[in-house]
């Protein structure tokens, strides 16, 4: 796999892509109320804007854009796709760091969204948060198709819902009392944090109109990716300290929970990612240079440092 010097010049663009998401998620989460609405609470916007406009990657926004540039799509609707999914991925953090769930008090680098107001605020600003990232998404001034639009709303809520993250992180917490197997490991894995980025990638080819086929390999390797996200996360639950990550770390040991790593070890980790992101860049081959930053995202998410 490349080195840190080579995917510098990748840190910048996804830097530069997340400061674009965030200009339009503090435009969105304003409180103006728009068409329908009566009013937005202000307390409750400061927990939603508290929870969405703390920094991070937007990694998944930048996979929505960058699939949606292989066909050429409509910038501008991609960007509102990638806010709308980016508000999801947002509720699942503010509603997991609740004490039921995984009980965390800081989040990149920052009180939680309960700690620094309250439970209460918590639940509600994530529930806002994921309702309007369909409104986001079904709404006219998302200037694609209709059936284009139904698509992605059908699609987004299969992999946040039942089937996908929430059902995820329900097995997550079972498996904090139970030992699952490998298999169990990935299905939940792939459920919890593979199934937003898998959607991510499948996006653009909605987006862009594609055929199934190519419909089908975007998911494929939004799952490589997908895996490998959540590899190199359990792996720097092992290996980076607390200040790095901006969240606290060495949590699965504490809790005895199993993870890949600790079945397999940090070596045979290190050698998934890299057959991942080997075969991320296979799927991508069809696409030609079009594809090279993508390329680049799947040796960034195997290599990251936080």
């Amino acid at each position: 796999m490349k080195n840190d010097h080579d995917i510098s010049g990748f840190e910048q663009q996804l830097t530069a892509h997340a400061v674009t998401v965030e200009q339009l998620l503090i435009r969105l989460l304003d409180e103006r109320p728009r068409l329908g609405e009566v009013t937005r609470p202000p307390r409750l916007m400061a927990a939603i804007r508290h929870g969405a406009l703390n920094g991070g990657k937007r990694l998944r926004p930048f996979l929505v854009t960058e699939t949606a540039r292989l066909y050429d799509a409509d910038p501008a609707a991609a960007l509102r796709v990638a806010a709308a999914l980016e508000c999801i991925h947002c509720y699942s953090l503010v509603h997991d760091d609740l004490p039921a769930m995984d009980d965390d008090d800081m989040r990149r680098g920052m009180p939680t969204v309960h700690k620094a107001y309250d439970e209460a605020a918590a639940i509600l600003a994530g529930d806002g948060l994921l309702t309007y990232a369909f409104d986001i998404i079904a709404c006219d001034e998302t200037e694609l198709p209709v059936k284009t639009r139904l698509d992605l709303v059908a699609s987004l809520a299969r992999a946040a819902g039942i089937g996908g993250m929430v059902g995820g992180q329900a097995l997550d917490l079972m498996a904090e009392t139970a030992s699952p197997s490998e298999a169990e490991i990935i299905t939940l894995q792939a459920m919890k944090t593979g199934a937003l980025i898998r959607f991510a990638c499948e996006a653009g080819a909605i987006i862009g109109n594609a055929s199934e086929q190519e419909r089908e390999r975007l998911a494929e390797f939004g799952s490589a990716i997908g895996l490998a996200f959540q590899l190199a996360d359990d792996l720097l639950d092992v290996t980076a300290d607390a200040a790095t990550m901006g969240k606290a770390t060495g949590k699965d040991a504490a809790a005895g929970k199993a993870t890949l790593v600790s079945l397999h070890g940090v070596d045979w980790t290190r050698q998934q990612l890299a057959g991942l992101v080997a075969q991320a860049e296979d799927l991508l081959a069809p696409f030609g240079e079009k594809a090279q930053t993508l390329k680049e995202a799947a040796h960034f998410i195997a290599l990251r440092q936080s």
